[in-house]
């Protein structure tokens, strides 16, 4: 079958691949959508040791179950895969299972005409809800996830917000706090297209971080889409005392992060890795009611424009998302 594959450094090309073959408790999912993450160019940069190429990326993924008890649903697929027996996983935490995998990383993914997932793994989509959408379920359970933590480290709809980052996690974030009756939140981004489109969008009002931002001090919650260490820097300062920092981005591990401050002043600094199984449902609900989506910043393109995507993704030449089509 036709794949997009990861062949090193800044390199991947379209080619022949084995196509796979289900075993029991397995399902085979004829790929429709597959949406370029950034975990995925953290990849394509050689930043991640855990996915070795050649290697096919890929997780953000919905189609249509070829094989399996849903045969000839459409579905989305959840890529987290666990143990399903340890404390983690028994108690709904299997984004936290010690052996936990994820397609796309150590197992082929989705940039493909098909895919291999545990049955267990597949979530039957309404008929209203259009595979486009649907593929921006993986990503939106991770800003639910991020919101739900940021309400848990103490954040109310009232507080003063910042994003930092206008990609597509920040973005969905801002989404979900609309939904969720959230006053609009500030949007950190460096790129002046991406600032125009937040704010078309009516997500929030936007700012250069390069240009300043909010006072030290100032602010209530500061969700970290971007995960460098300038941004745990700046999140360090502008947050209040007794504040939160939801740290959801994961570009570098660079100092910048102020733990004397975090202590002194009683900052709550909470990290997000994937979701739980009802944070992805909490998505897909989103989703289909309409409260979420990607209109205005989601681009699709076929499967066989992928290795220009990564391209323009790395040069700044595309919108916060671009999803990658087998239709």
């Amino acid at each position: 079958m036709k794949a997009l594959v990861y062949t090193g450094t800044n390199e991947s090309e379209i080619r022949d691949v084995e196509t796979p073959v289900a075993g029991a408790g397995q399902s085979i999912v004829d790929v429709a959508f597959c949406g370029i993450c950034g975990s995925d160019m953290h990849a394509w940069h050689g930043h991640d040791e855990r996915r070795v190429p050649p290697l096919v990326l890929g997780h953000e993924a919905v189609g249509t179950v070829r094989s399996g008890p849903q045969e000839g649903a459409r579905v989305a697929i959840n890529p987290l895969m666990s143990c399903g027996t340890c404390q983690a996983c028994m108690s709904g935490n299997r984004h936290l299972c010690a052996t936990r995998e994820l397609i796309g990383m150590r197992y082929p993914g989705a940039f493909a005409e098909q895919v291999l997932i545990p049955d267990s793994n597949l979530t039957r989509l309404d008929d209203s809800l259009s595979f486009q959408n649907a593929a921006l379920a993986e990503p939106l359970a991770v800003a639910v996830r991020t919101v739900g933590l940021a309400e848990r480290g103490g954040a109310t709809q009232d507080s003063r917000s910042v994003i930092l980052g206008g990609g597509a996690i920040g973005l969905l974030c801002a989404q979900v706090m609309k939904a969720g009756g959230y006053a609009p939140p500030r949007i950190a981004e460096t790129n002046s297209l991406r600032r125009v489109m937040l704010e078309e969008l009516g997500l929030g009002e936007t700012y250069d971080p390069r240009d300043g931002g909010p006072e030290d001090g100032t602010v209530d919650l500061v969700i970290d889409a971007v995960g460098m260490g300038v941004t745990r820097a700046a999140a360090s300062a502008m947050v209040r005392p007794g504040g939160v920092i939801v740290h959801v981005g994961l570009q570098d591990n660079e100092p910048g992060l102020d733990t004397r401050r975090v202590t002194l002043q009683e900052i709550a600094f909470l990290g997000v890795y994937c979701y739980r199984d009802d944070d992805f449902a909490a998505a897909i609900a989103l989703l289909t009611s309409g409260k979420a989506g990607g209109e205005g910043w989601v681009e699709i393109r076929g499967l066989d424009d992928g290795a220009e995507a990564f391209v323009d993704i790395d040069q700044g030449r595309a919108p916060p998302k671009i999803i990658l089509s087998n239709l």
